[in-house]
């Protein structure tokens, strides 16, 4: 992450700090105000972790393999026997 990030990721984080805080105060110490705090708590753990690790290099993602489709028509063979979708049996006597 770079510095910005980081400075996003703390100053949202205290938005957040002060939302729960006002949550606290109107609900006191109800289990779902606990755990948003804990939550909060963990956010601000692991942003300082990551300030604490060298940047790490992006993965490349490998170019997809391309699989080459021919130009030439299929061998009307292929076909023979097999229904149109959706049209239910057309051409079913022929062969």
């Amino acid at each position: 992450m770079s510095t910005t990030e980081l400075s996003e990721l703390r100053r949202t984080i205290g938005q957040l700090r002060q939302c729960v805080g006002a949550l606290r105060s109107r609900y006191g110490d109800a289990s779902a105000v606990r755990r948003l705090a804990n939550d909060v708590e963990r956010l601000d753990i692991d942003t300082a972790e990551l300030d604490d690790h060298p940047q790490a290099v992006p993965v490349q993602a490998k170019p997809a393999e391309r699989v080459p489709v021919p130009d030439t028509p299929y061998d009307p063979a292929l076909w023979s026997g097999a229904d149109d979708e959706g049209v239910g049996g057309y051409k079913r006597d022929q062969r």
